[in-house]
């Protein structure tokens, strides 16, 4: 297929393949006898009589058996599958052989010409054999330092396809009389073709297009003379002249290079000139156009499900919904709170101490290899301290650059910089750090051991726009987008206050906070005593603001009331497990297991109007002809897909309304600016998770940070104050632009002081209220806090 500069794909990719024209009928290999005699004649007239009678006598016994070239003439690459954003962006490639199929016709001519300069400056004027170099070859026994140019590139694509690498005198007859057939069979283009899309050059590239993504991270029509000339050095040895493992050995070999294209005409004197001055800057592992590594190894395990083991050679395009500026927006925001979050953090400690010489010339590259094995983490950048103090640290980062931090940068780690630190936690010369830029400075910190995941999708098609599975996929390959599976605290309210609204509620009933007590019998397992997050009590309110508020007590007599049964199997209409959800009063405050990806899920139900839509991550998948195996149509679902009413989800998106309005997801509202958004925060029982899910209109997202092994985030870390900080920043760029939608008014609700509700339930005819003959208790008097006073006295 054309070559992709990871942005824009083609839309119908070409078959690789070559086309040659069919050998003249009756053609054999006596016909070939022209060229191998005068082969031979070029021996003998270089005076290699003896050698030339051996060769003679090998060619009538060795010709006729030559295996045939079918494998060219239609020629199959070995494909991988590649995966693509919405938008064209590439996500991921899987196989194992990296290449991307460029038709000679669409090869730049700089890469053709730097090839032929060293390989075969003579390919398209000999017959497939250079015999002066084979008997120069020949004469020093396939010495490698000596045989330079005695292969040509036919003969390097005979060896590549058929004969094994070993140096020896039957495998170079071999090589010379396949290389004579090639030539009878194919073009020179279409040889030159085959040679430069199926060469190895190191890091499982294959081809020049892949070697160029993979070492420039740019398409190859778009290298330079020195580019080409450092790709073209490659073929000789990969891993001698890799400019990333060797660059000194690498450059060496491409400044000859450029020297050879000078020579043959195909550069001037100022381009040359120019080439061996360009400094030469090489893709690292991390960079990528968009990080989403979790959603394409989501995807590639589906069209593996698929199409098992040739999913990886036969050249599938797949395309997913995710958009690459969603996508990148999700990872900065995961990463970013992520981080935010350790630097409240108790400092563990360095990754390591280096021993720094005390020659200053040393320095350098004992730093280099000590941070080889503590590579950067994106933006979570290593150093190496030079020295530290509690107001001032210096450190070396892995590209040489030296950065000061001082003040504020340095309060996330300091009980390291303390005198009484542990000589395991304390920072001093030679100490491994992490650092991050803050605005124009710099701040210490440490690789979060929090994780996280944040996904968003379309709730009216179920198109998953990003999917961020963790903090970093090199570290953690666990998707917690769909495996965690965790308990979503108060962001689980809204689904049984859904069910609480078929039951006669509405956002006016009154209902009690004051305290409950539950036994054994109630609770499904031990006595529960449950408390609000705040540990107050507020006494009767309108369920709006309970909702607002996250009241857990009111949330838990709603759900005494309409019957916990009922309850669980409401949820199931939203794609909730009714056995992960047991039908207790613990249900109320989402004890139950849930998965962000499920959260996701269930909020669009509200947000669409009552429809349930499953998540859709593949929209497309093309063979390398660009053929359609498989597309999903994205459509907004018809009635058949209903699952709540229209006026249910219509009332519970004004009840989250209020929540980032006035309530606990206030930052929404007071940071993004608009009055469309909707959703609630979540804090589990001694915030071992904190959630928010939320939407827009046009998009629904749900952030969750908690640690793989369940454990308190702290005291003072919430739904509010964790998760939706991430939230707020994520959709601040996916939904900008997005017009402001008003909800449309469905039959059967009536507005009564700016509260909507049922129909049938308004002016009172439905639960009016609830638990109001319970007391919430009240605050002591003067007399009895001086009594109490007297009491602890006594």
């Amino acid at each position: 297929m054309p070559k992709t500069d990871g942005k824009t794909p083609p839309p119908a990719p070409r078959a690789p393949r070559s086309s040659p024209s069919p050998a003249p009928a009756g053609a054999s290999w006596a016909s070939s006898l022209g060229s191998i005699a005068a082969w031979l004649f070029g021996i003998v007239a270089a005076g290699g009589i003896a050698i030339a009678v051996l060769l003679a006598i090998a060619l009538a016994v060795a010709y006729p058996n030559l295996p045939e070239i079918s494998g060219l003439t239609d020629y199959r690459p070995k494909l991988p599958m590649r995966i693509y954003s919405s938008d064209n962006v590439l996500l991921g490639e899987y196989g194992e052989e990296r290449r991307n199929f460029v038709p000679i016709g669409e090869m730049p001519k700089v890469m053709k010409d730097a090839v032929l300069s060293i390989e075969d400056a003579r390919f398209y004027q000999h017959g497939g054999v250079d015999y002066l170099g084979v008997l120069r070859a020949g004469l020093a026994q396939f010495n490698e330092a000596k045989s330079q140019g005695a292969s040509t590139i036919t003969m390097q694509v005979a060896r590549n396809f058929y004969l094994s690498t070993e140096k020896t005198f039957t495998r170079k007859i071999y090589e010379i009389l396949l290389a004579l057939k090639i030539e009878r069979q194919l073009s020179k283009d279409q040889i030159l073709e085959l040679y430069m899309n199926q060469i190895y050059l190191g890091q499982r590239a294959y081809g020049f297009a892949a070697a160029s993504e993979i070492y420039f991270g740019k398409p190859l029509r778009e290298v330079t003379v020195a580019e080409a000339a450092m790709l073209a050095g490659l073929p000789k040895a990969p891993s001698a002249y890799n400019p990333i493992v060797n660059p000194k050995r690498a450059t060496t070999r491409q400044q000859y290079i450029i020297e050879r294209m000078l020579d043959n005409g195909f550069i001037t004197a100022e381009q040359a000139k120019q080439a061996a001055a360009q400094p030469m800057r090489y893709r690292a592992p991390s960079e990528v156009p968009v990080h989403a590594e979790f959603a394409a190894e989501a995807a590639r395990q589906l069209v593996y499900n698929q199409y098992g083991n040739d999913a990886y050679t036969r050249g599938l395009n797949v395309f997913l919904t995710i958009k690459a500026g969603d996508q990148m927006a999700g990872y900065r925001a995961l990463r970013s709170g992520l981080i935010e979050y350790e630097r409240r953090q108790v400092y563990r400690g360095p990754e390591a101490y280096v021993v720094l010489p005390t020659d200053p010339a040393e320095i350098d590259t004992q730093i280099a290899e000590a941070l080889a094995d503590h590579p950067d983490n994106d933006d979570l950048k290593a150093a190496v301290v030079l020295e530290a103090s509690p107001r001032k640290v210096v450190a070396v980062l892995q590209s040489g650059e030296s950065i000061t931090v001082t003040g504020d940068g340095l309060k996330p780690v300091a009980s390291g910089l303390s005198d009484k630190a542990g000589p395991q936690k304390q920072i001093r010369r030679g100490a491994v750090v992490r650092a991050v830029q803050v605005g124009k400075g710099w701040s210490l910190t440490q690789v979060p051991e929090v994780e996280g995941a944040l996904v968003a999708m379309s709730p009216t098609t179920g198109a998953i726009e990003a999917l961020v599975g963790g903090f970093d996929y090199r570290k953690s390959k666990f998707n917690h987008v769909t495996q965690a599976w965790r308990q979503p605290g108060s962001s689980f309210k809204p689904f049984i206050y859904s069910a609480a609204l078929e039951k006669g509620f509405t956002p006016a009933t009154v209902v009690n906070d004051a305290p409950l007590f539950f036994n054994a019998g109630s609770t499904g397992s031990q006595p529960w005593e449950p408390k609000n997050y705040d540990g107050k009590f507020d006494g009767p309110m309108p369920l709006h603001t309970a909702l607002a508020k996250s009241k857990n007590m009111v949330s838990i007599r709603v759900l005494q009331s309409i019957g916990a049964p009922y309850a669980q199997d409401w949820l199931t209409r939203f794609g909730f497990e009714a056995e992960k959800h047991p039908a207790y009063l613990t249900m109320a405050l989402g004890a139950g297991s849930v998965t962000p990806m499920e959260m996701a899920s269930a909020y669009s139900v509200f947000a669409n109007g009552g429809y349930r839509v499953n998540p859709v991550l593949i929209s497309l998948i093309t063979d390398a002809r660009g053929r359609t195996l498989m597309e999903r149509k994205l459509a907004p679902p018809d009635e058949s897909a209903r699952v709540i009413s229209a006026r249910n989800a219509f009332v519970m998106s004004t009840l989250l309304q209020e929540v980032v309005r006035s309530g606990t997801g206030n930052l929404a509202a007071r940071t993004l600016k608009r009055p469309d958004l909707f959703g609630k925060t979540g804090t589990t029982n001694d915030s071992l998770d904190a959630w928010f899910a939320g939407w827009q209109p046009s998009l629904v997202g749900v952030v969750w940070v908690g640690y793989d092994q369940p454990r308190k985030l702290g005291d003072r870390e919430t739904g509010g104050g964790l998760a939706l900080p991430i939230w707020t920043e994520f959709m601040a760029t996916a939904i900008k632009g997005e017009p402001v939608v008003e909800n449309p008014v469905p039959p059967g609700v009536t507005n009564i002081g700016g509260l909507w509700a049922f129909d049938e339930f308004a002016q009172g005819a439905g639960v009016s209220s609830l638990g109001l003959e319970e007391k919430a208790p009240q605050a002591p008097t003067e007399d009895e806090k001086r009594g109490i006073l007297d009491l602890f006295r006594r």
